[in-house]
């Protein structure tokens, strides 16, 4: 059944890449806790302890804001097709904005996306693998391509309006540091 590893080894990282969706949960010191889908081609694995994820603009920027209170990040896949796996990585992230010293460097990983917000960049101090018996099978079919339709739309200067007045605090009123 479970299992806890230092690192992510060969066969969990193939898997990582294998996968479609995850999902990514934060917590400020208060308020509420946040669990996020994410996809999108977003999440690179940089070795068996480090994995960035490009963050796109949403409706919210909850993990923005927790991450400035604390640094915890837990990310989560779910084996959707073939033999049941779930594997968590726990840790501490630190973000990164387009303008900040590293952003080019780490974005290098990801193909252009015009709503890109963020990197997150997670250090795995826990793997942690599980059965998945319970998780259903669903079958990927495609990308939706309505967030790059939205963001194309809207072009740069109508993504920074959007940042500032629906991404610059969190559902709880915290800053996001945008």
């Amino acid at each position: 059944m479970a299992k806890q590893l230092p690192s992510l080894d060969a066969k969990l990282i193939s898997f990582i890449q294998e996968q479609k969706l995850f999902f990514v949960g934060t917590a400020g010191n208060d308020g509420r806790v946040n669990i996020s889908p994410k996809g999108m081609d977003s999440l690179h694995v940089l070795g068996p302890n480090r994995v960035i994820w490009l963050n796109l603009t949403g409706s919210g920027n909850e993990t923005a804001a927790h991450l400035l209170e604390q640094n915890r990040m837990t990310i989560m896949f779910c084996s959707f097709e073939g033999k049941a796996l779930i594997l968590r990585l726990y840790g501490s992230a630190k973000t990164y904005h387009p303008v900040d010293k590293g952003w080019k460097a780490l974005a290098s990983h990801f193909p252009d996306h015009p709503s890109a917000r963020q990197i997150f960049d997670l250090t795995i101090d826990l793997v942690q693998t599980s059965c998945g018996y319970g998780v259903p099978y669903f079958t990927y079919e495609k990308d939706r391509d309505t967030l790059n339709k939205w963001a194309t739309h809207k072009g740069p200067e109508g993504i920074a309006a959007y940042w500032e007045e629906k991404n610059r605090q969190s559902i709880d009123g915290k800053p996001t540091g945008m």
